[in-house]
């Protein structure tokens, strides 16, 4: 078996995008190998220590480091000795980060005035309402675009003070479908309802693509999300440049920074966020504009 029948065992059990990352990550390792007549597997540790090396310049840590447990996953899955564990490769790996020392991108966040800002620029179309419905939801949920295109139309459930309960199942946190909670205030309702009162019943998606002005029964893509972020920046406004900083995690990103502006405690936005971790929650806050002091 070579490495890459290796990795098509684990189709099912990870994300596409995961395998996908997976397969980059071998297939530069292999090359760079192959490249330096070195046999690709099994890796000694020596080889893996000058991959490391080679890679500092152009690769971020945490791509490098993700690089090493493909590779740790590629030699179990062939059954070969595994040198991924070697005190020296750990050595090789703590001195290229403390060498690399980056602070990782974040996604530019959305305030509420500006989220504001981006649904009153909507046009009186199925298009406009559908986007004011999606990008009020997203943020509410603080949802990944990937969670926003998947909420179903049953996932949603009107509480008895009107405003919405909605399941988000399935995501990047939450591979196995146990799914969370989120709610919506009475605005987002609104502007829901609005979207649903156009697309009508018999859809299960709860987003989905309008095609010469007639609602389709399939899901909207993710790429859409990305794009509506950026469309609405510019609609509201904005300048190129300055819609460019956004991206479709700028609604959770923004969200979350919002939320601590409240006042909100920390486990009550991880819950709603869907963050298993302080530690997680703790990056995406660590640019929000928030004094203490005031």
């Amino acid at each position: 078996m070579n490495w890459k029948s290796a990795l098509t065992q684990l189709e099912g059990a990870y994300a596409p995008s995961t395998l996908k990352a997976y397969y980059n990550d071998v297939r530069a390792f292999v090359d760079w190998a192959d490249c330096n007549r070195i046999a690709a597997f099994p890796a000694d540790a020596e080889a893996i220590c000058q991959f490391i090396e080679f890679q500092a310049p152009h690769r971020a840590v945490s791509t490098i480091q993700r690089r090493l447990y493909a590779l740790r996953k590629v030699h179990h899955l062939l059954g070969l000795s595994d040198c991924l564990n070697a005190p020296e490769i750990g050595l090789a790996f703590r001195r290229v980060a403390r060498r690399n020392l980056v602070r990782p991108k974040q996604a530019a966040p959305i305030t509420k005035a500006q989220l504001h800002d981006f649904i009153e620029a909507q046009s009186d179309t199925p298009w406009g309402l559908r986007s004011r419905a999606m990008l009020s939801l997203g943020y509410e949920l603080l949802t990944r675009r990937s969670e926003l295109v998947a909420i179903q139309t049953l996932d949603l459930n009107r509480q008895p003070n009107g405003t919405l309960r909605v399941l988000i199942k399935k995501s990047k946190a939450d591979p196995l479908g146990a799914g969370r909670l989120g709610f919506t205030s009475l605005e987002t309702t609104r502007l829901v309802d609005e979207w649903l009162a156009w697309r009508g019943p018999g859809i299960e998606s709860l987003f989905c693509p309008i095609y010469q002005g007639v609602p389709i029964n399939r899901s909207i893509s993710t790429t859409s999300v990305k794009r509506l972020i950026k469309t609405a920046a510019k609609q509201s406004g904005l300048s190129g440049e300055d819609a460019k900083q956004f991206s479709a995690h700028s609604l959770r990103v923004g969200a979350a920074h919002e939320l601590l502006n409240r006042g909100v405690d920390a486990a009550a936005i991880m819950r709603a966020g869907g963050w298993k971790s302080i530690n997680t929650l703790s990056r995406y806050l660590e640019t929000a504009e928030h004094n203490v002091w005031e």
